[in-house]
C-alpha cells in the first residue's frame, strides 16, 4: 500500500479565513458523527452487559467490559480533540477580527493628512496587521495538523461499453504535494488488475484532489480520458463513503473509490467496534498491491467533483 501522506510543515503565506471556516464546520460535523456513533455503540454494549450479567460466563463478561472501556477511552480522546479544534478556531477568529480592525485603520490613515504622527501611527498599524496575519497563518497550520487522514481505496473504473479487455489505464491523483499514480488493465473476464490498491492522504485546508485518467495505447501513445478536481469537505464523515467520480464530460467513464476518514493517525488505537477498527487500520499499511482482481464495479451515479481540468 502506498502511504504518500506527509505532514505539511509549511505555514501558509496568506490566511484563508473563508476556507478555514468551511473546513472547520465540516470537521466539526465529522467529529460529532464519530462521537454519536460511538455513543450509540456504548449504549448498546452497556445494555447488553447488564442483561448478560445474570446468566453469562465470567470470561464473556470480562471481554465485553473491556470493549466498553476501550470505547469510553476513545470517546474521551474524541472529546479532547474536539475541544482542541474549537479552541484553535476561536483563537483564529480573534486574530481575524484584529486583522480586520487593523486593515480598516490602515485605510483610514491612508486618506488622512501625511503628518509625522500619522506616519508613525500607520507604521505601528502595519506592524500589528503583519503580526495578526502571521498568527492566522500559524493557527491554520496547527488546525491542519488536526484533520486526521483520508484512506483511499481503489475500487476500479466503470465505463460499461467503454471498457474493453486489454485496455490499459493510468490514474494520477494529486493533493497538494501528495501524489498517487497507479496503472491497471481490463482483463478478458471483465475484472480489473491494478498495481496499487490503497493510499493515505493527509487532509489540507486549502487545495482539492486532482484526478487524471489516461488510456495507455502503447509505449509512446497516451490518450487523456479526462481530469477532474474534487472537493474534500464532504469526506469528513464517520463511515466509509463509496464515491463515483465522473472522469469525462459525458460521465461515461467513472472512477470508483472508497474513502474513509480517520480523525487520528493510522497507528493510533481505535475501538474494535468503531467505523474503522484497528485491524483494518493496520491492514492499510501492509501492501501496495491488489491481492485480487476486482470486477468492473457498477455504482450509483454520485457526483464528486467541482470542475474539469487539472
Amino acid at each position: 500500500m502506498h502511504n504518500l501522506g506527509h505532514k505539511n510543515t509549511n505555514t501558509p503565506k496568506e490566511p484563508q479565513p473563508k476556507r478555514v471556516e468551511e473546513v472547520y464546520r465540516a470537521l466539526k460535523n465529522g467529529l460529532d458523527e464519530y462521537l454519536e456513533f460511538h455513543q450509540t455503540e456504548l449504549d448498546k454494549l452497556t445494555a447488553q452487559l447488564k442483561d448478560m450479567k445474570r446468566n453469562s460466563r465470567l470470561g464473556v463478561l470480562y471481554d465485553l467490559d473491556k470493549q466498553i472501556k476501550t470505547i469510553e477511552r476513545y470517546m474521551r480522546r474524541l472529546e479532547f480533540h474536539i475541544s482542541k479544534v474549537d479552541e484553535l478556531y476561536e483563537a483564529y477568529c480573534i486574530q481575524r477580527r484584529l486583522q480586520d480592525g487593523a486593515s480598516k485603520m490602515k485605510q483610514a490613515f491612508a486618506t488622512s493628512p501625511a503628518s509625522k504622527a500619522a506616519r508613525e501611527s500607520l507604521s505601528e498599524i502595519n506592524r500589528s496587521y503583519k503580526e495578526y496575519t502571521e498568527n492566522m497563518c500559524t493557527i491554520e497550520a496547527e488546525l491542519e495538523s488536526l484533520l486526521g487522514e483520508f484512506s483511499i481505496k481503489m475500487k476500479g473504473l466503470a465505463g460499461f461499453a467503454r471498457l474493453c479487455p486489454g485496455d490499459q489505464y493510468e490514474i494520477f491523483m494529486k493533493y497538494g504535494r501528495q501524489r498517487w499514480k497507479l496503472k491497471g488493465k481490463i482483463e478478458v473476464n471483465g475484472k480489473q488488475s491494478w498495481d496499487g490498491e490503497e493510499t493515505v492522504f493527509l487532509p489540507l485546508i486549502v487545495g482539492f484532489i486532482s484526478i487524471k485518467v489516461t488510456e495507455l495505447k502503447g509505449l509512446a501513445t497516451h490518450i487523456l480520458v479526462g481530469s477532474v478536481t474534487c472537493e474534500t469537505k464532504e469526506l469528513f464523515a464517520a463511515r466509509p463513503q463509496v464515491v463515483a467520480v465522473d472522469i469525462n464530460d459525458l460521465g461515461t467513464i467513472k472512477l470508483n473509490l472508497e474513502i474513509t476518514w480517520y480523525p487520528f493517525d493510522v497507528e493510533d488505537t481505535t475501538p474494535s467496534s468503531g467505523p474503522g477498527n484497528k485491524t483494518a487500520a493496520l491492514q492499510r499499511r501492509m501492501s501496495m498491491y491488489s491481492q485480487g482482481t476486482p470486477e468492473t464495479p457498477t455504482f450509483k451515479d454520485q457526483s464528486f467533483f467541482v470542475g474539469k481540468g487539472m
